[in-house]
Parts: C-alpha cells; structure tokens; sequence
C-alpha cells in the first residue's frame, strides 16, 4: 500500500527489482518503468484509488473502522464490484478499510518514545499508514530524548511505532522541473 509505486531502483523499485510485490494498492503508479513491466506482463496485480479514497482508507484502517462510503469514484472502474448505495439522493460507493502487517514511514524527527514529527508533505500519508499498521517501523532524520519535543508539536504519538531507525542523511528524491535554459547561456 503506498501512494506511488516509487521509482526504479529506490524505495518501492528495490522491492519490485527483487520480485517482494505481488499486489499494489495505490492511487499512482507513473514514474516507476519495472512496475510498468511487471504489470503490463501480468505478473503483479494493481488495485487504484482516488488519492482521497487511499488516504481514509488508512485512516479507516487504523481507527479501528471496517468501511466507510464515499461517492469518489461511483460510476467509474473504481466502483466496479464494490456495493454502492444512495444516501439523500446521491450514490456512494463502500470501500474497505486498509490495514498492514507492518507500515514503513518516514518522519523528521522522533523521541526515544516513538512520538513523531513531520515536515511538509510528510504529514499527507505518514501518520494514517503508521496507525493502519500492526507493526510500525519509522526512519527519521533526528532522535532525541523524551520530552525534547514539545507536546502540542507531536503530530502522530508514539504509541503507533513499535521501531525507530535513525537515517541522519537520507537521499531525498523527488520530482524534479525541468525548463529550458535561457538562450546564450
């Protein structure tokens, strides 16, 4: 379960590399060309969901809800299979909460109890898939100790991570604009 399916080679790419992924749960598969290839050959299956959809169902996971309806989706290959029902007038598609064995997520800096704070975009997928898993393993940048990080700033508490690793300097890849240099340059 992940929002995209990574990229070639790193995160998400060493585990398809290495065959470790049979079923991807995801809302966005487009920059990763090993997944592509396992795919379109049949060897992996893909299941998509609306970015929204894919995020409370992590939160659905992880707060103990079963299903929920959303009317994201209804009347596309999303809602194919799923039951749907019409609520004051408008139809909703039930979809399942998601739960793991063991959530892998990254946070910025976490105390020695496990008690998480995010940076950025880190907080849009983070803290539902460490609630929705049984087991979770968080990387973070910065350990310090118990009560260094001030209780109003704790975005996700440690209750949630059973296991902290810390990376000091992690290879951060993301997106990158590519434009045209200015002519004469």
């Amino acid at each position: 379960i992940s929002n995209n399916a990574g990229v070639d080679g790193f995160g998400l790419g060493q585990l398809l590399t290495t065959r470790q992924i049979k079923k991807m749960i995801s809302s966005y598969v487009g920059e990763n060309k090993e997944f592509e290839r396992q795919f379109l050959g049949g060897e992996l299956e893909l299941e998509f969901n609306p970015q929204g959809t894919l995020a409370e169902r992590l939160r659905a996971g992880g707060a103990g809800i079963p299903a929920f309806f959303t009317a994201t989706g209804y009347g596309t290959i999303v809602a194919e299979g799923k039951e749907t029902r019409e609520f004051d007038g408008r139809m909703y598609v039930l979809e399942t909460a998601l739960k793991a064995d063991v959530s892998l997520v990254k946070a910025w800096k976490a105390d020695k109890a496990g008690n998480l704070v995010f940076r950025k975009t880190a907080r849009n997928f983070n803290p539902a898939a460490a609630m929705a898993g049984r087991v979770c393993v968080v990387e973070v940048e910065e350990l310090v100790e118990i009560g260094a990080i001030e209780p109003d700033h704790v975005h996700l508490p440690g209750i949630y991570v059973q296991r902290i690793v810390v990376n000091a300097t992690p290879e951060k890849r993301i997106e990158q604009r590519t434009i045209r240099q200015p002519e004469g340059n």
